[in-house]
């Protein structure tokens, strides 16, 4: 009997693997199969699905992360959203006389919600997430389409805090509204558009030094596993120290303490959201949700040594399946009033939403505000650097970028990356880039754009499933993000670690994208390593050359001088002689 069923299973696993070889030559040599350039690029239909795949989970935290950054600005939410409160102190607003009901003030929008103004911020959060999703698939699908490269799009993680905490303010509380950050934004992509049409971005990046350009892959690669490492979006292995800054967690949630963030538009402690992820007090590495993430790191490990297509995939789907079962120390849904309405939202499995009020809320009123212009001009160069960087490293990854620094398809990528800023910010969102979580897709041998398609389709069935989407938790999330960091640190066998005028830029780049959190701070601090390395050099350089044309032009005009005075001489000797 045992016998029978392995036959049988043998049997099918054949006719499987025949039935995907028939499809996948269909398609490389349908007029679909050329455009993508599959069999050129030596890759099939269903190594880009899985892919696609990959990609889409390691970076699916997006959803719900980006929504509640943004909302934590207050999106378009103001006083006039706030309900009435009653003047008299200690009655409720139901109680209250409605002679003695009033407009509240700005404290409304600051913990104690007002009612009226949490029921804004509740259906901001949503329209943010719709935001999120489209403004990502419509990326997606350009890139894929045009530029035919295995690389997503979504809002940047960084540039949306910045946006939601330094340009708007806690709720509001900055001196740029939301409505005129998002014009920000939006001018902001369309000047990028331009200087990407005109083909400026390709050549800026060429100017990248060589060491600064090989070593970000590297960078990247390190900042992919420190996120990977940390409990808001990995496995929780690290935490924060008030002496160390880092150290070793992983404990228990009743064993951390929360911390509240400040920043330069919020100077008390009650109108910021605390954050209890961070700090440990005790009981390290004694998280379960640790040990599972683990467990799910070892099984992509192991798919990884052994060839074993789809690994990531394997791995983000154990550690999520186990993780949605309630009951336990590991659950995603734990017995608490959170736990139960993430769980409630989660049985819906179906949901749509349609955006309200943050599509197209551009404000240009307050341009004539000096701060809005400073904010444009940081996301400018942050775009610049951060994408670029990111660009760039990520076609060296899947080795397209050849000996001039170049790679097929460039152009139609930065006009398609500019693009997605200003479908974002149309759509109420901040700057779009491309992800660095594409790696995961490109390790498991995505290599067109239809890896990006199968990304922006996935997307697309976000809208109506985002309840599952968002319940990914992020130690599932973690193991994979921290094994594409390994597989993304080969890029420094490229260094010439013995030349110090290359090994010193290179490691700075490196070791400070992790370390600021910023991409674009690393290849800022690399490239200046770089020029004041290579300043003495290039300064010599510069003397030397004016020194010698000087010369020969000296030597030039003596001889010049010379020849004028013997001619004379010779033509007065010859009149004489005459």
């Amino acid at each position: 009997m045992a016998t029978r069923m392995c036959g049988c299973f043998k049997s099918l696993g054949r006719k499987w693997v025949d039935g995907e070889a028939k499809i996948n030559d269909r398609i490389s040599k349908s007029r679909v199969g050329r455009y993508f350039k599959m069999e050129a690029r030596k890759t099939c239909f269903t190594k880009e699905v899985r892919a696609g795949t990959a990609t889409f989970l390691t970076m699916a935290y997006i959803l719900a992360v980006n929504a509640s950054i943004l909302a934590d600005s207050g999106g378009t939410c103001t006083v006039a959203d706030c309900t009435q409160v009653c003047s008299v102190p200690g009655v409720s607003s139901l109680d209250c006389e409605s002679d003695k009901l009033v407009i509240p003030g700005a404290e409304c929008k600051f913990p104690p919600l007002n009612p009226g103004y949490e029921q804004c911020l509740e259906r901001t959060r949503r329209d943010l997430i719709v935001a999120t999703v489209v403004s990502s698939m419509i990326g997606c699908f350009i890139m894929g389409v045009f530029a035919n490269l295995p690389l997503a799009l979504a809002p940047g993680m960084g540039a949306n805090a910045y946006f939601a905490y330094d340009v708007v303010g806690f709720h509001g509380s900055g001196n740029i509204s939301y409505n005129t950050a998002l014009a920000a934004v939006f001018v902001e992509g369309c000047i990028f558009l331009v200087i990407a049409a005109f083909g400026f971005r390709a050549k800026l990046a060429k100017m990248i030094p060589r060491p600064v350009r090989v070593s970000a892959a590297a960078g990247i690669g390190l900042f992919l596993a420190f996120i990977g490492l940390q409990a808001n979006q990995g496995i929780g292995l690290i935490g924060f120290s008030p002496s160390t800054l880092l150290t070793l967690a992983a404990c228990p949630s009743q064993y951390k303490a929360q911390v509240a963030p400040l920043n330069n538009t919020t100077h008390d402690l009650q109108v910021m959201a605390a954050s209890g992820d961070i700090l440990c007090l005790s009981h390290r590495m004694q998280s379960p949700t640790l040990w599972l993430a683990l467990v799910g790191f070892l099984i992509i490990s192991y798919c990884l040594i052994k060839n074993v297509k789809g690994a990531m995939i394997y791995g983000i789907m154990f550690v999520t399946l186990v993780s949605w079962i309630r009951g336990t120390s590991v659950t995603y849904f734990p017995d608490s009033p959170q736990g139960d309405r993430s769980f409630d939202y989660f049985k819906k499995v179906v949901d749509v939403h349609a955006i309200e009020s943050t599509a197209g809320a551009f404000s240009f009123k307050d341009f004539r505000n000096g701060e809005v212009w400073v904010a444009l001009v940081t996301f400018l160069y942050v775009d610049l650097l951060d994408t670029t960087g990111t660009l760039h490293s990520m076609a060296k990854f899947a080795g397209f970028v050849d000996d001039k620094g170049e790679f097929e398809g460039q152009y139609c990528a930065f006009m398609s990356d500019a693009a997605a800023i200003v479908v974002g910010s149309s759509l109420g969102t901040s700057p779009v880039a491309v992800f660095i979580e594409s790696s995961t897709g490109i390790r498991e041998g995505g290599r067109t754009g239809v890896t990006a398609l199968v990304v922006g389709f996935y997307f697309f069935l976000a809208l109506f499933f985002t309840p599952l989407l968002a319940a990914i938790p992020p130690w599932a999330v973690g193991p994979p993000l921290i094994l594409v960091g390994v597989m993304m640190m080969k890029a420094v066998t490229d260094i010439d670690w013995d030349d110090m005028k290359e090994a010193v830029p290179a490691f700075i780049t490196m070791i400070l994208m992790p370390l600021t959190y910023s991409i674009s701070y690393g290849l800022i601090a690399g490239i200046g390593a770089y020029v004041l390395l290579h300043a003495w050099d290039w300064i010599s350089a510069a003397y030397a050359y004016a020194f010698e044309h000087s010369h020969k032009v000296n030597s030039t005009s003596t001889s010049t001088s010379t020849s004028t005075s013997t001619s004379l001489a010779l033509n007065v000797l010859h009149n004489n002689i005459v």
